[in-house]
């Protein structure tokens, strides 16, 4: 009898019931509402599902992220910045430069958006973070989760990179919702109904051109940016190439799932209790929140500068679409232009800030690492 006491016992200890904190049955919950929004809403559910579901198991049972846990392997992938690295690649493969190729002055677009990450650097610091931490957090206002990822682990904020990535990554889920009101606060009826001239024709040669030259004069100027900013710019040639279809389909389908899964899931495991709920996480997501919403405010301004520039030939909207999320922003562009005027379609001019915004966020990233000295 007393051993059967003794093995129920111990069983009983082994179960995740005994060991539950306060703190892990809230993580829990949001988990749970994350899984809601991705499975229900439709809100970013390739990005959700995978982070929703390593918060959940980590709650549950912490040790899955201790030396010898599966998704301690996986977060080593984001650490050494290989994962996000990876995830710019099948970016580059999966989009089309030609947009910001035919406008150009997108690039001026993408630049104001970047706006919001120098902002929520300085509000950072006086928040208390010390400047590499304020740098890290920062770049949620680009709404580019890779980079926020890859920023935090060069900088050795390895702590920090669980709050960071999931505000970066709700942001992004959330630029539906977080824009519209301020790009209609912003503009007025008759901005937003303005059709902007069809883009002209982009050459074969062009597309093969821009992604080299890109990569000379940025990584040229910004070596930190090398990573990022080079395979963004390899995924792209891929695609434009025309020679390589099988490693452009690769880049953009099979292997982007992979990382998305090994990354969604480390990262969501970084929400445990103990270095989730505490006071340095909620000003990180209000930090990230004021600089997503001062980056698209941003954009927009300057959109309205280009737009009385040229004699209003240019939609303010498509400034929205300079943060990072490809291709959410230049959707949610195209979808408040519409609720103005059903026949404006503003989508691929809005790709060319969406575009720039990619690359200008990688700038900033790579900015901070040579302020700091970090390689």
């Amino acid at each position: 009898m007393e051993y059967i006491t003794s093995t129920l016992g111990n069983l009983l200890q082994q179960t995740a019931f005994l060991n539950l904190t306060g703190g892990n049955l809230i993580m829990i919950g949001v988990a749970c509402v994350f899984l809601y929004l991705a499975i229900k809403k439709g809100f970013e559910p390739l990005l959700l599902v995978p982070i929703a579901f390593g918060m959940l198991l980590v709650n549950i049972y912490p040790d899955i992220m201790e030396e010898g846990g599966l998704l301690h392997y996986f977060f080593m992938l984001d650490e050494w910045s290989i994962l996000p690295s990876l995830i710019f690649m099948g970016v580059g493969a999966m989009t089309d430069f030609g947009p910001l190729i035919a406008n150009p002055k997108s690039f001026l677009l993408g630049a104001a958006a970047q706006f919001g990450i120098y902002s929520a650097y300085f509000l950072a610091i006086f928040m208390g973070f010390n400047d590499k931490a304020a740098a890290a957090i920062s770049i949620i206002g680009g709404a580019d989760g890779p980079t926020s990822i890859f920023l935090a682990g060069k900088l050795g904020q390895t702590g920090l990179m669980g709050p960071i990535a999931v505000a970066a990554y709700s942001y992004m889920a959330l630029v539906p919702i977080i824009q519209p009101p301020i790009m209609k606060l912003l503009t007025t009826e008759k901005e937003r109904r303005i059709k902007m001239e069809q883009l002209r024709h982009v050459s074969k040669l062009e597309k093969i051109l821009f992604p080299i030259i890109v990569t000379i004069v940025v990584c040229m100027i910004l070596p930190t940016t090398a990573p990022l900013v080079g395979m963004l710019m390899l995924g792209n040639l891929f695609k434009e190439s025309g020679v390589v279809g099988q490693l452009a389909e690769t880049a953009s389908n099979a292997m982007m799932y992979i990382v998305v899964i090994l990354l969604g899931t480390s990262v969501g495991a970084t929400t445990s209790a103990e270095a989730f709920l505490n006071w340095d996480t909620i000003k990180i997501v209000i930090l990230g929140l004021v600089a997503f919403a001062v980056g698209t405010a941003a954009g927009v301004l300057f959109g309205k500068l280009m737009c009385k520039m040229t004699g209003g030939k240019v939609n303010p909207l498509i400034g929205s679409a300079g943060v990072s999320a490809v291709p959410m922003a230049a959707r949610v562009s195209q979808k408040v232009g519409a609720e103005a005027d059903p026949t404006n379609f503003l989508l691929m001019h809005a790709m060319g800030p969406n575009v720039a915004g990619v690359i200008g966020t990688a700038v900033a990233a790579g900015t901070f690492m040579a302020i700091f000295g970090v390689k």
